[in-house]
């Protein structure tokens, strides 16, 4: 198995990518004149970064590239607990780091003011004009989707070898449904990095509500991991001590 700094060092760049190329095309893509990408563009674009990444590194690190999909992992027992916050530090300094690069590129345009730079939010900065409680309810449930067919689609009796592209479509889909209520998170990184170069230009609101794009996300994984442990598993789940990238190519 790799060691901890080498899946960290994937870990960062998975989540780089991530952010880069769903939030670059959000930035970058989504509304350019006529020929703009829009909402499905930029889902596909998330999903993309996933599949892309979970064939790169998911045999290094297991490729979460989110701290929701490391603590799902955690609770549904395919993960060990003491690495969750060398995982989550990378994730959040692979995520930062994206953003910054992103405004490096997207400011070199001129007269470009970076707003919510692709931020999550909820009331009125929604896309939508959803309020707090519907987004914590689409965030969480999302989430909780998202980690079961993660762990799902990587238990050892799934079928070997489609676990990216499931993940990646899904990840797809859960886009689709939420960017109008949230601008969809279901990845406390990838909320974080846009929310700190947005607040650096004056859009404080991004870091004030990154609170409710941790906390529906955690608890979404987490219950998640719960659930697919205690319902879908079978009896005897292997121990946490085995090489995690076995259970998780994962984004």
């Amino acid at each position: 198995m790799p060691t901890l700094s080498k899946r960290c060092t994937a870990e960062f760049f998975g989540t780089f990518w991530l952010v880069f190329g769903g939030c670059g095309s959000a930035v970058l893509a989504a509304a350019f004149p006529s020929l703009g990408i829009g909402f499905a563009g930029v889902a596909l674009a998330f999903g993309l970064t996933v599949l892309t990444m979970a064939y790169a590194i998911g045999h290094i690190s297991g490729c979460h590239l989110n701290p929701a999909v490391t603590l799902g992992l955690v609770t549904g027992k395919r993960f060990p607990a003491a690495e969750i916050v060398p995982y989550w530090l990378a994730q959040l300094l692979g995520a930062a780091a994206a953003a910054w690069l992103l405004y490096g590129i997207a400011s070199g345009k001129a007269g470009y003011a970076p707003g919510g730079f692709a931020s999550n939010g909820f009331g009125p900065h929604s896309p939508g004009g959803y309020s707090l409680v519907a987004c914590l309810l689409a965030e969480a449930s999302l989430t909780f989707f998202f980690l079961v067919l993660i762990l799902g689609s990587t238990d050892q009796r799934a079928a070997k070898g489609f676990a990216p592209l499931a993940i990646g479509l899904c990840l797809t889909l859960i886009h689709l449904v939420s960017i109008p209520v949230t601008n969809t998170s279901v990845n406390p990184a990838r909320s974080t990095g846009p929310a700190i170069v947005a607040a650096v230009f004056g859009e404080g609101w991004a870091l004030r509500q990154l609170w409710l794009f941790w906390l529906a996300p955690l608890v979404g994984a987490a219950l998640a991991g719960l659930f697919y442990a205690a319902v879908l598993a079978e009896h005897e789940t292997p121990p946490v001590t085995e090489d995690p990238v076995t259970y998780s190519a994962a984004a």
